[in-house]
């Protein structure tokens, strides 16, 4: 089916904002996360708002064609839609079939973290970059590996945005040639958020870790802001896998992924005021103006599941000086536990405690 895209215009490389990452050949990574062994492609100072251009790697693979000119004009997209720094990215970079999907965007250096540190980055404004976006199930993979995708090769179905009154929705065809579609809010948020890994090795982009990475927890909206453990000096930010929405699960393999412009503060929280306020952080943690979201990741999801819980027991102790015991039993009474992502081998899990219940 073809969605009507005449009256949009897409957000080409280039900004006037006072500090700009691009995604170009030499400031990304394509299936890899940064290490310790990794240049910043930019270096700043801590609390520096960086705009970042993010690239969605639907169109871009080598299963796709690895011509996003070509494969977005088969669903209707006239090609000033279509963004020249992906056109760039898919035909002067090499992509390795045995690394992630992931367009990374970064290092970003900021300046005077450490080990021991914890990185803040606030998620400040999220602009959607073009008007669709792609949902993929592929590689026998997702929730339901050996049953879809039920044709040999990848599905990717293609989904466009449309105004609404109270926002932007998404719009997914029902049916493969019919015109019914199904609409849905859009919360644009990046998938993958990050610090470098220790050692000299670049981790594959597909499994979370402690330093972030693919984590896909959607609360990570404009206005929210996601902790990170340093692990290497200067932290080495990186951000990609952009989404328009997503669900909790992302059961296919990807959500509506589509490119954004990110604006994001970087601030370094020191070792002690870090452990002050939230005790001992061994992994992602996510702030939004609601809840407190300690996460946790395993391959195993009930580990996942033991793991998150122990965060939040760890977190509730040092940030309201709750009794661990006490802890568990408010967890269990009036926090929810979410699946993030049940796709990205490393399956993960977030919990979203209030922090309206410890007011005063």
């Amino acid at each position: 089916m073809r969605f009507d895209l005449s009256r949009w215009t897409a957000v080409q490389p280039g900004s006037d904002a006072a500090v700009y990452l691009p995604a170009t050949p030499g400031t990304v990574l394509w299936g890899r996360l940064p290490c310790a062994a990794d240049r910043p492609a930019l270096s700043v100072a801590s609390g520096t708002v960086v705009t970042v251009d993010t690239l969605s790697h639907e169109g871009l693979l080598p299963d796709q064609g690895q011509d996003p000119l070509a494969f977005f004009a088969r669903e209707g997209v006239p090609p000033e839609l279509v963004l020249d720094d992906a056109v760039r990215i898919a035909a002067e970079s090499v992509h390795d079939e045995s690394d992630g999907p992931h367009v990374v965007t970064g290092p970003i250096g900021v300046q005077g973290a450490q080990p021991g540190d914890l990185l803040r980055i606030d998620v400040l404004t999220l602009e959607p970059r073009v008007p669709y976006g792609v949902v993929s199930n592929r590689h026998g993979r997702g929730a339901l590996p050996g049953e879809y995708p039920q044709v040999p090769g990848s599905v990717s179905v293609f989904a466009a945005v449309e105004e609404a009154g109270d926002g932007l929705v998404g719009l997914l065809p029902r049916t493969a040639d019919g015109d019914a579609v199904a609409r849905f809010p859009l919360a644009p948020f990046l998938g993958i958020m990050g610090v470098a890994a220790a050692g000299d090795v670049r981790p594959h982009s597909v499994p979370p870790g402690a330093y972030g990475g693919n984590i896909d927890v959607n609360l990570l909206v404009e206005g929210a802001a996601l902790l990170l453990p340093v692990q290497v000096p200067e932290a080495l930010a990186y951000v990609g896998d952009p989404h328009f929405a997503q669900g909790d699960g992302e059961v296919a393999l990807t959500a509506m992924e589509a490119s954004l412009r990110a604006a994001l503060r970087l601030s370094v929280v020191p070792r002690a005021e870090a452990e002050a306020e939230y005790g001992v952080v061994t992994g992602p943690l996510v702030i939004t103006p609601e809840y407190l979201v300690p996460t946790g990741l395993s391959e195993d999801l009930d580990e996942a599941v033991q793991r998150c819980v122990r965060a939040a027991i760890e977190l509730l102790h040092a940030r309201f000086g709750m009794d661990r015991p006490n802890a568990l039993a408010y967890l269990s009474a009036a926090t929810d536990f979410d699946i993030s992502q049940v796709v990205d081998v490393v399956k993960g899990v977030h919990a979203r405690i209030r922090v309206a219940d410890f007011d005063g």
